[in-house]
C-alpha cells in the first residue's frame, strides 16, 4: 500500500498513451501521489507499480523531449524574424564614387525598396532611376524596384501603382515621387513602413525624409542668372513670363515663385498674371510659346520654363521670330539634351539637378530608416546653372550615368 501524502493532484491518467498504463487500476492510485509512487520504499515489489513507474517515467522524458523540440522551434522562428526585421547586419563596402554623395548606409540579406517615379518616359526621369538602381548594384543585398506612370499626368496610372504595393507586403520601404502630392498623402495614411519622398515632397507624417532639389532656391538662382543674361543680350525692359508644368504641383510651384523671387531681385520684373501653364509637356510648351508670342509682338526678354523639354519646345516656336532671336530661354533639370541645345545657341541655360544623386541618396535614406536610423527632414541632392560655359562638362558628366 502506498503512503498518503498531502501533494499537489495531477490530471486524470486517462491521456497516457502506453496501453499498459492506461488499464492498471494501480496507475490511477499512484498518479495521484505521484512522489509516494515514484518512491522505492512506497512501492515495494509490486510489479504493477514497478511496469507503471516505468510508464511514467518514460512519459516524463518523452513530455521533455516535446517541449525542448518546441523551444526550438520557437527560437529558430525568432531567429528568422530578427534577421527579417531589418536591412541591418551586413557588411557591404560603402561605395567611394563622388556619385553618390555621401556614405553609403549599411545594409544586409533580404531588404527590398519600392521606388515609384512620376514616370520613367523622360530622360530626366532615367536619372534617377539609374541613380536608384545604382544603390543596389553598390549593395547587392538591396533588392530595388523602379517604376512610374507613362506620363506626368497619368494620375490613375500612379495612383494604382501606389496602392497596389503599399498592399502587397512584398517591400521593407518605399521611395515616392509623386504626381498629386495630396492624393499620395491620403493614401499612405496609418504606412508604417519607411518612406522617403523623392523630387517632390509630401506633406504627411509618415514621410521620414525629403530627397530632392530646393526648388525654390533652385529657381532664384536661374532667375537671377537669367536676368544678368538679358541685361548682357542688350534688353532694356527686362521682363519675364513663365511656361509652368501642373497646375498646383508642389515642385511646379516652387519653381514658380523661385523664378519670380531670381527675376524680382535682380532687377527684373516677373509677369504673374500672365503664366502659361502647359502640364510639364514639350508640345503644350510649343503651344503656350505661340500664345505669349501672339501677346507680346514686340518680344520678351526672358521666358522661364518648368523643365528643359518645354524650354527647347518654346525656343523652337520662337526660332525664326525676330522680336524673340535674344529671348533668354530658361529651362530646369539641366538633362543632356538641354545641354546640346544650350552648346547650339538655342536654349540659353538650364538649372540642373542632380537626378541620379536624388535617386542613389533616395534609395539610401530608405535603407537607413530600414535599419533604425534617424533622417534628416530634407536631404539636397545639389544643384547648378548651366550655361554655354559649362554645358560641355556638364554633358560628359551625364554620359557617364546613362551613355
Amino acid at each position: 500500500m502506498c503512503t498518503k501524502r498531502n501533494v499537489r493532484k495531477s490530471p486524470p491518467l486517462t491521456k497516457i498513451t502506453t496501453k499498459g498504463c492506461q488499464n492498471s487500476i494501480i496507475a490511477l492510485k499512484y498518479y495521484q501521489n505521484v512522489g509516494a509512487f515514484l518512491s522505492p520504499t512506497a512501492v515495494g515489489t509490486d510489479r504493477r507499480a514497478d511496469k507503471l513507474r516505468d510508464c511514467l517515467l518514460r512519459m516524463k522524458k518523452e513530455r521533455g523531449f516535446i517541449m525542448k523540440k518546441r523551444l526550438l522551434a520557437m527560437l529558430m522562428t525568432g531567429a528568422m524574424v530578427a534577421s527579417l526585421a531589418a536591412c541591418g547586419g551586413g557588411s557591404s563596402t560603402p561605395s567611394t564614387d563622388d556619385k553618390t554623395g555621401g556614405d553609403t548606409a549599411q545594409s544586409g540579406s533580404g531588404c527590398s525598396v519600392d521606388v515609384i517615379l512620376k514616370t520613367t518616359a523622360s530622360e530626366y526621369w532615367s536619372y534617377v532611376k539609374a541613380g536608384a538602381e545604382a544603390y543596389s548594384k553598390d549593395n547587392p543585398d538591396v533588392k530595388v524596384e523602379v517604376k512610374g506612370a507613362t506620363s506626368e499626368t497619368a494620375y490613375d496610372e500612379q495612383q494604382n501603382m501606389i496602392e497596389t504595393d503599399l498592399n502587397s507586403g512584398a517591400y521593407d520601404a518605399f521611395v515616392i515621387a509623386p504626381l498629386q502630392a495630396d492624393l499620395v498623402k491620403t493614401l499612405i495614411a496609418g504606412q508604417t513602413a519607411p518612406i522617403v519622398a523623392v523630387d517632390t515632397n509630401i506633406d504627411a507624417p509618415e514621410v521620414l525624409s525629403f530627397v530632392g532639389t530646393g526648388n525654390e532656391d533652385a529657381a532664384a538662382e536661374g532667375g537671377k542668372a537669367a536676368v544678368e543674361a538679358a541685361k548682357a543680350a542688350g534688353w532694356d525692359k527686362v521682363q519675364a513670363i513663365a511656361i509652368s508644368g501642373v497646375q498646383g504641383d508642389g515642385t511646379a510651384t516652387a519653381r514658380l515663385t523661385g523664378y519670380e523671387k531670381g527675376v524680382t531681385e535682380a532687377g527684373g520684373e516677373f509677369l504673374k498674371d500672365e503664366i502659361q501653364y502647359a502640364d510639364a509637356v514639350a508640345d503644350k510648351a510649343a503651344t503656350s510659346m505661340e500664345a505669349i508670342m501672339q501677346n507680346h509682338p514686340e518680344g520678351v526678354a526672358i521666358i522661364v520654363c518648368n523643365n528643359d523639354d518645354m524650354a527647347m519646345a518654346a525656343a523652337r516656336a520662337a526660332k525664326g521670330n525676330a522680336a524673340y532671336a535674344k529671348t533668354i530661354f530658361v529651362g530646369f533639370d539641366g538633362i543632356q539634351s538641354a545641354c546640346n541645345a544650350i552648346l547650339a545657341g538655342e536654349e540659353t541655360m538650364s538649372v540642373a539637378q542632380e537626378a541620379y544623386d536624388m535617386g542613389y541618396k533616395a534609395v539610401e535614406a530608405a535603407v537607413k530608416a530600414v535599419n533604425g536610423e534617424t533622417l534628416e527632414k530634407f536631404i539636397d541632392s545639389g544643384c547648378s546653372v548651366v550655361t554655354k560655359d559649362n554645358a560641355q562638362e556638364r554633358l560628359d558628366k551625364l554620359k557617364g550615368y546613362i551613355g
